[in-house]
């Protein structure tokens, strides 16, 4: 498919969006799993040594990779403390909370759960699930508040995106809100740097 005309870009994202999201589901079970495994192997070899206090995950939704035992072998391992983002207002930066497995959770916005003791921290490190990817581009699901968290982060934290393959954008043209990640982590690459 062709990049959009300036113009059309929201309508190009969109359609993306639902072709991507439909692939995403369609994929069976056991091809996830061994997928999600093989994306995992490759974001532990991506974090390597970093030095990292707080990671800032995400709870998986919509048949995103599940990072949340991952997590939990990582935090007991390396002492590593967990975050989940909380959206505390509208087309606002995401907040971070403190979160260990097992903690107590509450329904958040779009009834994803979130830390039911507010600790707000900031991660060295936030992992993002992708819809798509264009090299370090992101497309997420089109609210921005990825972006908008990372835009508004001093110092930023190192932003990971995780996904498939089949996910790969070709024609991805970056808008002037879109922030790249450092790092895009798929089954068979790992895109970027940390430097």
């Amino acid at each position: 498919m062709s990049a959009p005309q300036p113009d059309d870009w929201k309508g190009w994202r969109r359609e993306q969006r639902r072709r991507l999201l439909e692939a995403r589901n369609a994929l069976p079970s056991a091809t996830r799993r061994a997928l999600s495994a093989r994306v995992i192997a490759n974001l532990d070899t991506a974090l390597g040594d970093l030095p990292v206090a707080t990671l800032g995950l995400y709870w998986p939704i919509k048949r995103e990779i599940d990072l949340l035992e991952w997590a939990r072998h990582l935090s007991a391992e390396r002492g590593i403390a967990l975050a989940l983002p909380v959206i505390t207002a509208p087309k606002q930066p995401l907040d971070y909370c403190v979160w260990q497995p097992g903690a107590p959770l509450r329904p958040g916005v779009w009834n994803i759960p979130e830390p039911a003791e507010k600790q707000f921290i900031a991660p060295e490190i936030v992992i993002a699930p992708l819809v798509g990817f264009c090299g370090c581009w992101r497309l997420g699901y089109g609210g921005g508040y990825f972006d908008r968290t990372l835009a508004a982060r001093n110092p930023r934290p190192l932003a990971i995106g995780i996904g498939f393959d089949e996910s790969e954008l070709t024609d991805f043209a970056p808008q002037k809100h879109d922030l790249a990640m450092k790092l895009i982590v798929t089954e068979s690459r790992i895109v970027g740097s940390a430097k």
